[in-house]
């Protein structure tokens, strides 16, 4: 079998493990369940070509074992699900199809490579499902009696289970694969998640992808590194060629396997820009970049601040920074340290495109932010492993030992890690605060944080206690914007604040009125004190919006009414 013996007899110990952990988990898995009961999720990544070719080889050892293999594969009879969607790439689909295409149906295409002719139809049995995962599934395992489905999860993908170190005794008793079988989530169809490649890293992929000189889609050799939609992935500039503009390295000419979703671009959506009215002060053809409306909620989590042991100063520092970046703080919102309340209020909240939460993370009986996301969400809580973690010196002399032997083969940001732990090791137990919700979880290491903040889909945990370490967090988010799908950094808002003595009744309509001339501007007043002077506040996103509506307001009434504050 071609993709065993390239292996076989390539140079790279590292790969040879990787490959050797893989087709175990595959072979136990065909093991455990009928070939009719299995099926492989696959959508033209190169994640799931690795894993497509891992399959491949892994039946071929499988059947060998049972003395029914004859030297090599003619088809490939695990069932192939395929999720099409509009905004995929044609690239993509074209590869797909290419690459599924039933050999009886269609005459033996070969591609060249080096000096190799390789057969580039594999005999798939292809469902191609046009609904979402969820639906499709479930109606795909209505039908079909499959029980488990092989993924081509890894640990750096965002969506992945972060299960890799589910707990320590795995390693000392080289249980290998323990982690990669996980029970689908609740709510989900039920079936095994099997997980071959979750401990590759970028590098794993394309030492593979290369090794065995398999096909992979075209747009990893124009700068693409990370693939989604047509509408959030753009080449990697990490890779621009410097005298172009528009053209790219290939993407395993990568130098760090950590940057290899910084292609991945939020772009604003006609959805998220404001439509405003064409008679509205002349507001008809403003930049939609300045107009666009992104909104996020503000949650603190703690019984100390509702029993006002603790005056909460993150908030209110929170929004002004939101704002300084464009976005608009819909709520800013207290809870009790009780898991149900945090559930609620992120379930409430979430709908904004971004909820910030901070308060409650930690291993204390209070601290129950992680567990009140999860049940947000619907999923469970995991062990993970994150450079938070305590691990006791004789974990690493066995790690290390194990690496040695070549019986454990780590990514390249766990090596990293154990470099840099190796030499100042850490004693204690802090499981608690290694426990995340499953599925929908990525850490964000920054290396000025000790500590990296939590991403749980549109839900961010900020570990910061007082203003100074929130400081930190958000520069550091900022910095991670910059190479990643974070945050999309809008038109800052500016102000304009007047104060006047007119009493709420005297200014109430004219106020009510320049709200329906201006309604793209915040317009909202307070007193500091119940007799003072009244503060009237505009905010916006133009300042010659801001300008037009102070001197309409000031129309409304007599000269020298209003005082400009600084």
């Amino acid at each position: 079998m071609e993709i065993d013996r390239a292996i076989r007899e390539c140079s790279d110990r590292r790969l040879q493990t990787k490959y050797n952990n893989a087709t175990y988990v595959i072979q136990r898995a065909l093991a455990l369940y009928s070939i009719e009961e299995v099926a492989f999720s696959f959508n033209g990544g190169k994640d799931s070509t690795v894993l497509l070719h891992l399959l491949r080889a892994g039946y071929f050892l499988h059947k060998e074992g049972q003395n029914s293999a004859n030297g090599d594969l003619k088809d490939f009879p695990i069932r192939t699900i395929y999720f099409e969607t509009p905004s995929a790439f044609p690239e993509i689909n074209s590869f797909t199809y290419d690459t599924a295409a039933t050999v009886d149906n269609m005459e033996k295409r070969y591609f060249l490579l080096s000096d190799n002719l390789f057969l580039s139809s594999y005999g798939l049995q292809i469902d191609t499902i046009c609904t979402d995962f969820k639906s499709g599934l479930e109606a795909l395992l209505k039908e079909k009696p499959i029980r488990a489905i092989f993924l081509g999860v890894r640990i750096g993908d965002p969506t992945a289970v972060f299960l890799l170190f589910h707990h320590e005794r795995a390693f000392f008793n080289c249980l290998v694969g323990q982690e990669q079988f996980s029970p689908s989530s609740p709510g989900w169809p039920a079936f095994m998640r099997v997980n071959p490649i979750l401990d590759w890293s970028y590098r794993d992929v394309w030492a593979f992808l290369l090794t065995c000189k398999v096909n992979y889609c075209s747009l990893y050799d124009q700068g693409y590194t990370s693939i989604g939609s047509i509408y959030d992935t753009v080449p990697n500039s990490l890779l621009s060629i410097s005298d172009s503009s528009d053209k790219f390295k290939p993407a395993y000419l990568l130098a760090d396997g950590r940057l290899e979703r910084a292609g991945r671009a939020k772009r604003l959506s006609s959805s998220n820009c404001g439509q405003r009215p064409v008679d509205s002060n002349g507001l008809s053809s403003l930049d939609l970049h300045k107009n666009s409306m992104l909104t996020a909620s503000v949650i603190a989590v703690g019984d100390e601040f509702l029993f006002g042991t603790v005056e909460d100063q993150l908030g209110p520092n929170l929004c002004r920074k939101l704002h300084s970046v464009g976005w608009s703080v819909l709520r800013l919102s207290v809870v009790h340290s009780n898991i149900d309340s945090v559930a609620e209020e992120v379930e409430q909240k979430k709908s904004s495109d971004m909820v910030f939460i901070y308060g409650g993370v930690g291993p204390l009986h209070s601290d129950v932010t992680i567990a009140g996301i999860a049940k947000a969400f619907g999923v469970r809580l995991v062990h993970c492993f994150c450079p938070y973690l305590s691990i006791c010196s004789a974990f690493v002399k066995v790690l290390a030992n194990m690496m040695e032997k070549g019986l454990y083969a780590p990514d390249e940001e766990f090596e990293e890690y154990l470099r840099h732990i190796i030499g100042d090791q850490c004693i204690g137990d802090r499981n608690e605060m290694a426990q995340l919700p499953e599925g929908i979880t990525e850490l964000l290491h920054h290396d000025k944080l000790s500590v990296p903040l939590i991403k749980c889909q549109n839900v961010i945990v900020l570990t910061a206690t007082n203003v100074s370490e929130l400081e930190k967090e958000w520069n550091c988010l900022i910095e991670l914007t910059e190479s990643n799908d974070l945050l999309t950094l809008l038109e800052p808002y500016v102000s304009k604040q007047v104060m006047t003595n007119l009493s709420d009744v005297e200014i109430a309509q004219p106020l009510s009125k320049l709200c329906l001339e201006f309604p793209d501007l915040h317009i909202g007043c307070y007193r500091t004190t119940r007799y003072g002077s009244l503060v009237v506040s505009l905010k916006g996103k133009d300042q010659e919006r801001l300008e037009l509506a102070m001197k309409s307001l000031e129309k409304k009434f007599q000269p020298g009414t209003f005082k400009e504050m600084n």
